[in-house]
């Protein structure tokens, strides 16, 4: 079986068809699995939740799907939250909503955003000066307990980092990096900044042989990411289309 991974895409509809196209061209997938966090972000919210909808894949719910359809649009929201809330109709907000938390996409196969029991804390990742690093062993084992014991492959999110990491004794958890926001500050306390580094789209390929994962492809694909930097720019948000052009947040 071969599942195809898609995280993070934040309303970016230009990388998500990049990736989309990039897999066609590698042949395609059994299974494409959308870890959420589908439409925040200054860029096309409405017309990514249209193509995701019209292709139906399984889904779970990110933190800021969640966020965009049920918090109040008021001083406290997030602007790319609020921006995505504004341009959805109701019944978007609504299917974004009533995402599932988790999915099982094959047997022993896992998909969540963040956790498995929490759509906005970190699994892999600790704060270290201001940046996501790789979190200890002994923390990463900790935050998987709620996950079931049967699980042999953990697809996760939320960091916009790729991450490959096998469990002594437990899973493989894989991350695929963002489709369509290589890099974001949080001003959450402890502050911190995730930065993948390129502007590229990423995501990933897993092939499984008699159930168990034996192959991954982390992937990079080039898009017009100049014309999202120019659609952030126009939305009022210059660090986004700093983000989108580089991978970083600052120079």
């Amino acid at each position: 079986m071969r599942i195809a991974v898609l995280a993070d895409i934040h309303g970016n509809v230009l990388a998500l068809d990049a990736v989309l196209d990039d897999l066609k061209q590698r042949g395609g997938a059994d299974i494409t699995v959308n870890l959420g966090d589908c439409v925040s972000g200054p860029l096309w919210p409405r017309e990514t939740m249209e193509r995701l909808q019209a292709l139906g894949l399984p889904t779970v719910r990110g933190n800021h799907d969640r966020r965009v359809a049920r918090d109040p649009a008021d001083e406290s929201m997030w602007p790319s939250d609020r921006y995505a809330q504004e341009r959805l109709t109701s019944a978007q907000r609504q299917a974004l909503l009533g995402l599932p938390l988790t999915l099982e996409i094959a047997p022993g196969v896992i998909a969540f955003h963040a956790r498995p029991d929490h759509d906005e804390k970190y699994l892999a990742d600790a704060i270290v000066d201001g940046q996501l690093v790789r979190a200890p062993l002994a923390a990463i084992k900790r935050r998987l307990k709620p996950l079931d014991p049967a699980c042999r492959l953990a697809l996760c999110g939320h960091s916009h980092r790729n991450e490959l990491i096998r469990i002594p004794g437990g899973p493989v958890i894989f991350n695929p990096g963002s489709v369509g926001c290589p890099a974001y500050d949080d001003d959450t306390p402890p502050a911190h900044v995730s930065e993948q580094g390129s502007p590229h789209a990423r995501y990933g390929i897993v092939e499984l042989r008699d159930g168990r994962p034996s192959r991954f492809e982390a992937i990079a694909v080039d898009y017009d990411h100049e014309a999202a930097a120019k659609q952030a720019e126009q939305a009022g948000r210059p660090e986004w289309a700093h983000a989108l052009r580089t991978g970083f947040m600052k120079d």
